[in-house]
């Protein structure tokens, strides 16, 4: 047993239900087995056979649905790894029932409801964990401590683009089942908003291509944007699909006094000429961390690496853009 200011008395171990059965709700559970302080007791899913897989893999109890999980008594926590159509609904009501939860981002596909939801964890003193486990890895790491070598920055773009062919008929695909592209992939632009700051203004143009409904089989994302407190200039590239035809994951800050690249699983400082090679270490176990570090928070105080408040801004930025890309206008973040 122990007891965090914040919280109030835990017991332990934590009882943990999950709400999702996909290559991240497995990632999540290992990692929770693996965990002194946590206990898996139950998952639900989308689709009841895989639900009784994913329960027989792990010896834990399938729930036909998430309302029935999230009320069982003998749950302390839980996590939300589903579809990002679902994450606000099911939050909310984990949160209503007196449940910790972790949720993968994003916290919802629109920012007001997301906004209500980190009210609601704060009224009812439970924690509510978004993840962001590209803060923990070693090339935003190894960003933030090559960053003030650069001096004052001038440009940062990141880029992924993702071929992928034949296009398959899922979630991800799907527009609102996954939601606008830099909401679904808010990672993208937390990157920017952690290492520089605010977002004052954003313009983005936001395309799909093919499918039928609501699938579709590419999508194309563009964001441009200026920060408050410096006069540097953001661009952010999010695409995927059977469309594109060579992938690409880039991101690049230019300033006064360097640059640094990162090309892939490799970076580069570059200055006056000379081209430092960076190591950016292993990108595997970053699940385990988020899990250490929200337990550390959860149980005894430690700060946690991200607050809702954070990821909440982040989306707001989001949010912006998508209403950016509707209106083909830039919009002032402050105004959404």
């Amino acid at each position: 047993m122990s007891k965090s200011a914040s919280y109030g008395e835990i017991n332990l171990p934590l009882r943990v239900g999950i709400v999702g059965t996909g290559f991240a709700a497995k990632i999540r559970a290992q990692s929770f087995a693996a965990e002194d302080r946590t206990q898996l007791i139950a998952v639900s899913g989308r689709n009841l056979e895989r639900t009784a897989e994913f329960a027989q893999s792990f010896n834990i109890v399938a729930v036909a649905d998430w309302q029935t999980l999230i009320q069982m008594a003998d749950l302390d926590l839980i996590l939300v790894a589903t579809i990002n159509g679902d994450h606000g609904a099911i939050v909310r009501a984990a949160i209503e029932s007196g449940k910790h939860t972790i949720v993968e981002y994003p916290l919802a596909l629109d920012w007001r409801e997301a906004s209500e939801i980190v009210a609601l964890a704060a009224a009812k003193k439970v924690l509510l964990h978004v993840e962001h486990i590209e803060l923990l890895g070693g090339l935003h790491q190894t960003m933030r401590a090559w960053l003030d070598r650069v001096g004052a920055v001038y440009y940062a773009r990141y880029s992924t683009i993702v071929p992928q062919r034949p296009t398959p008929e899922k979630w991800t695909f799907h527009r609102s089942e996954f939601g606008f592209p830099l909401i679904a992939a808010l990672s993208r632009l937390h990157r920017f908003t952690d290492l520089f700051g605010s977002i004052e203004s954003i313009n983005c143009h936001n395309q799909y291509w093919g499918g039928v409904g609501d699938y579709y089989q590419t999508c194309l994302c563009n964001a441009q944007f200026r920060f408050k407190n410096n006069s540097a200039i953001g661009e952010v590239v999010y695409g995927k699909g059977a469309g594109l035809w060579q992938g690409s994951r880039k991101f690049e800050v230019h300033g006064e006094n360097g640059g640094l690249i990162f090309d892939g699983d490799e970076g580069v400082f570059i200055q006056n000429g000379t081209t430092t090679p960076l190591d950016l270490g292993a990108r595997k176990g970053l699940f385990a961390r988020d899990l250490e570090l929200v337990l550390d928070h959860l149980i005894d105080g430690k700060p946690n690496y991200v607050t809702p408040a954070a990821s909440l801004a982040t989306l707001r930025v989001a949010e912006a853009a998508r209403i950016s890309a509707e209106t083909r206008r830039t919009v002032v973040v402050d105004t959404v």
